[in-house]
């Protein structure tokens, strides 16, 4: 038999499909998914043990009679397992499976397409699949209206305008997690319900938007059902239900709100000695979080935290405080420090109480002085600012390795943001050959990857090789870690902004234990 005989009886391989089926209405199945559905010599759908698949129902009148089905049961959906990987162990190895049974369709020349409620790619489980046989096959995904758009679409209101942020959530999260996500976006969707419902409900309500949240079910389906939220009963919530919180059209809004503002006592007023009423003047707190436990953080920051109107600060630092009713979140980037103390002092003059977080201590490399800079301002004048401190990092390392800076002492960010870079080097230089311990914040970003070297080039220049240094890493968080090296082995490609370096003093010395510390005496 020659070459190209042979060649001809050899299949070539099948083609896989990801195809979206859409939320139910099969009107909403796109032409192209029709036309491979109907074209298809195997058609593969999931679905759980103890119902039919829903995706399978939807393009039931594209499918034909000599189609192979290949139905693909979930060893486990909301129930328990004995697999000794746990939920996701046990669904790792059904999409091996899966893949497996896709493959002898595939290699055999058959086409395959694998029906997905909504779209393939969003939270489908066909994605998984997708992952392991896309460089073996060729392989195409047509992508499907969303339940969240048909949810959308029966509540029937905008959900989202202008530059609004959408955020799509799964229940499944944590009440206090989903709180915070809920409050730091302007509108959001929220999937994966069923016995999760009551912990969104609180959720939205500790994010102040239980009001505005509506419950749909069965979206584009026979029995579509749209209520607010605070009128369902949880024991009717099915897993595949979604809510929907619709954005606000603030700019709509704006002008009125502007007009309401500037209402003679549109804020809260006091009466002064004279009589006259004047408007009430909210206090900013410079709130410091501490390196990151919550154990770490005083009780005070925490008695502040849990009364005022607003926290600003920058986004970790904001994610740091817990959501609750009242409490209205503004996250921002790094490098906006004046911009968010001008925000917290606006607040303030409207009459609400503001926290500005800041790690660590805000008094050290923090938000009070920024606050205090943007306060400069006359227009400000009457604001009130307390500063409530927090513990440093360098003051944790230094505890974590035992009394590292138990002697005089200096601070030094390494960031030549607002410092000429040879001002901050005679700064370091100066405070070594002072013979003080030394800890370095910002040591060493993408943005400056040199400067951290730079630096430790000029420190060996006033100081020995064998000068003591440690460099602490996400001290008091997950992945911490001390490294007690010496000035001439430490490496600065080792280093980034999770990391404080200390470059101990003259005196500094090491136990056999490995805990560092500085004596408090001076030979």
């Amino acid at each position: 038999m020659s070459a190209s005989a042979l060649g001809a009886m050899v299949a070539e391989p099948g083609h896989l499909y990801g195809v979206g089926v859409g939320p139910g209405d099969p009107g909403l199945i796109t032409l192209r998914a029709a036309s491979l559905i109907a074209t298809a010599d195997v058609v593969a759908y999931h679905r759980a043990a103890h119902r039919e698949s829903t995706a399978r129902a939807i393009a039931a009148q594209h499918l034909r009679d000599d189609v192979l089905e290949e139905p693909l049961v979930y060893p486990v959906t909301t129930g328990t397992t004995d697999h000794p990987g746990g939920y996701y162990g046990a669904l790792s190895d059904f999409y091996d499976e899966c893949a497996q049974r896709f493959r002898e369709h595939l290699s055999a020349g058959r086409s395959v397409v694998c029906l997905a409620e909504g779209d393939p790619l969003f939270y489908g489980s066909f994605m998984y699949v997708h992952d392991l046989l896309r460089e073996e096959f060729p392989a195409e995904v047509v992508p499907g209206i969303t339940a969240m758009s048909a949810a959308t679409a029966a509540v029937g209101s905008g959900l989202s305008r202008h530059e609004d942020t959408v955020t799509v959530l799964p229940g499944t999260l944590p009440v206090p997690e989903l709180a915070r996500r809920l409050a730091d976006t302007d509108a959001a969707v929220i999937m994966k319900l069923g016995r999760t419902f009551e912990g969104v409900r609180e959720a939205l309500r500790q994010a102040g938007l239980l009001e505005r949240a509506v419950y749909v079910e069965h979206a584009s389906r026979p029995g579509e059902r749209v209520v607010p939220v605070a009128e369902v009963d949880a024991e009717t919530v099915p897993y595949m239900s979604i809510v929907v919180v619709p954005g606000e059209d603030k700019r709509a809004d704006s002008a009125g709100r502007a007009a309401d503002a500037s209402r003679p006592g549109a804020h809260t007023a006091y009466e002064n000695d004279c009589g006259a009423m004047e408007p009430t003047i909210g206090t900013v707190h410079v709130v410091g979080l501490g390196p990151g436990p919550d154990a770490w953080l005083s009780p005070e920051a925490q008695e502040v935290l849990g009364r005022v109107d607003h926290v600003v600060g920058y986004a970790p630092y904001v994610a740091r405080v817990p959501q609750r009713v009242g409490l209205t979140r503004h996250a921002s980037g790094n490098t906006v420090e004046v911009d968010r103390g001008r925000l917290a002092l606006d607040l303030a003059l409207t009459g609400d109480d503001v926290a500005v977080v800041s790690g660590g201590d805000a008094g050290v490399f923090g938000m009070a002085a920024a606050v205090f800079e943007a306060a400069e301002d006359e227009l400000y004048a009457g604001v009130p600012v307390q500063v409530i401190p927090g513990i440093t990092a360098a003051h944790a390392a230094s505890a974590r390795a035992g009394a590292l800076l138990g002697a005089d002492h200096a601070l030094i960010s390494l960031s030549d943001r607002l410092k000429p870079w040879e001002v901050l080097l005679d700064r370091l230089t100066s405070a070594v050959r002072a013979d003080l311990a030394v800890a370095l914040y910002n040591p060493r970003s993408r943005s400056r990857p040199h400067q951290l070297g730079q630096a430790l080039d000029a420190v060996r220049e006033v100081a020995p090789a064998d000068r003591v240094v440690v460099v602490a890493r996400n001290v008091g968080r997950d992945g911490e870690e001390l490294r007690v090296t010496t000035l001439g082995e430490l490496d600065p490609e080792s280093v980034d902004m999770s990391c404080l370096v200390v470059i101990g003093a003259s005196s500094t010395r090491v136990t056999p234990g490995g805990r560092v510390w500085t004596p408090r005496w001076v030979d």
